[in-house]
């Protein structure tokens, strides 16, 4: 799940003000995260490596460290004492394991396969981008559309005020991962744009990750943050 996971940053801030969005919305990303640091680590290699040849159901990673069960444990505890430290808060560390526990379930219904540890032991997921992405995609863009839904609901009861294009902004950026991912669901982009073989040396797939996932939380943190007024005294 890409844009799914984000939806939960907002609802974390929402409700627990004293943490920043910016930290929530790397900790809803932080599993991903990790992967492309492993990536380049030699320790979870990702393929198809040309960016071109990717599609949601041939890309293939064995995502031992960052994504199964055994290891989520660990960056449970990390991410506790993280927010408990820079925060000052124990509700903000537990937060914080919430945030890594949710991404785990949502992978777990439209994602990569999971393992308990390793490929070798019981699976931890349905691994719908392999076995059916179009109905992975279906399930994001349904939380992610009821997760938005919630937030703006809970705003204009709390007095939040936006403008309706902040609005339709953050709604664009969580569309574009899904129609991101609808377009490269089982076609590759050099299927679709009938792009020829080439090597500039910069086409690979994890920078074009990397670059989807830092655009997305950019645009979340820039729109999201900006409310016309914070808060309407009721009377």
């Amino acid at each position: 799940m890409l844009a799914g996971h984000f939806t939960t940053a907002l609802l974390a801030k929402q409700k627990f003000p004293k943490g920043t969005l910016i930290y929530f919305l790397i900790l809803s990303q932080l599993q991903d995260l990790l992967w492309f640091l492993f990536h380049y680590l030699g320790l979870e290699t990702t393929k198809p490596s040309d960016a071109f040849d990717a599609t949601l159901s041939n890309m293939a990673v064995d995502m031992l460290y960052s994504h199964d069960l055994l290891p989520l444990l660990f960056w449970l505890a990390i991410v506790f004492l993280i927010g408990k430290l820079i925060f000052k808060s124990t509700k903000i560390g537990i937060v914080s394991m919430v945030l890594i526990s949710v991404h785990f379930v949502l992978d777990f219904f439209s994602g990569h396969m999971h393992h308990v540890f390793g490929a070798d032991t019981a699976e931890a997921g349905l691994g719908l981008y392999a076995a059916s992405p179009y109905l992975a995609i279906l399930i994001e863009a349904i939380f992610s559309a009821g997760a938005l839904w919630y937030f703006f609901n809970e705003e204009a009861k709390n007095g939040v005020i936006r403008t309706s294009t902040n609005r339709l902004a953050i709604i664009a950026v969580f569309g574009y991962g899904i129609i991101f991912m609808l377009l490269i669901a089982t076609r590759s982009f050099r299927e679709l744009l009938h792009i020829p073989e080439f090597d500039l040396g910069f086409n690979t797939n994890m920078p074009t990750l990397i670059f989807t996932y830092g655009a997305m939380l950019y645009c979340l943190n820039y729109f999201v943050s900006k409310t016309k007024n914070t808060l309407i005294t009721k009377s």
